[in-house]
């Protein structure tokens, strides 16, 4: 553990809360907050999986501390942010770090959520009602990351590569 991926970290788990808090789109029972899929994206380029996804269960509790957040951000932020670090290691492209984000927050994340919907809060939904909020915060939060590490290019000063 470098300090450098730690202050990284910690800088990234600041934004996402402070950023996360102010930008969020209410869709049914979730909450949906494209910034804290812009930080697994990013985190999960820069960082790695292990990071990017104890990046994303920082957030998400603090930001169910905070009151702000549900319990249904932790499926989805982590499994997104695992995903996009596993593919991004293996593919070395910014673009499939964003599908793999896409689909395991919008896909596995929000199938993930149904259980902890229906038992913990006791919500009576479908399985598949939660695809399309999740998708829909992780596919602008996944264009946010895109542009701004394309942006960034080789400035980003941490990196696992």
């Amino acid at each position: 553990m470098s300090t450098e991926k730690l202050t990284f970290s910690a800088l990234l788990i600041a934004i996402g809360i402070f950023l996360g808090n102010l930008i969020y789109i209410p869709i049914g029972i979730s909450k949906c907050f494209p910034i804290q899929h812009s930080i697994n994206v990013i985190s999960a380029v820069t960082l790695g999986s292990y990071y990017g996804t104890a990046i994303a269960f920082c957030i998400s509790c603090f930001r169910n501390i905070l009151s702000t957040g549900s319990l249904l951000a932790f499926p989805g932020s982590m499994v997104g942010a695992l995903l996009a670090g596993i593919i991004y290691k293996k593919t070395n492209k910014i673009y499939y770090a964003c599908l793999g984000e896409i689909v395991g927050t919008g896909i596995i994340g929000a199938l993930l959520a149904f259980p902890i919907s229906k038992f913990i809060l006791g919500k009576n939904v479908v399985a598949l009602f939660f695809i399309t909020p999740f998708s829909i915060s992780t596919i602008g939060g996944s264009v946010i990351a895109f542009i701004v590490l394309k942006a960034l290019g080789k400035k980003i000063p941490i990196s696992i590569n």
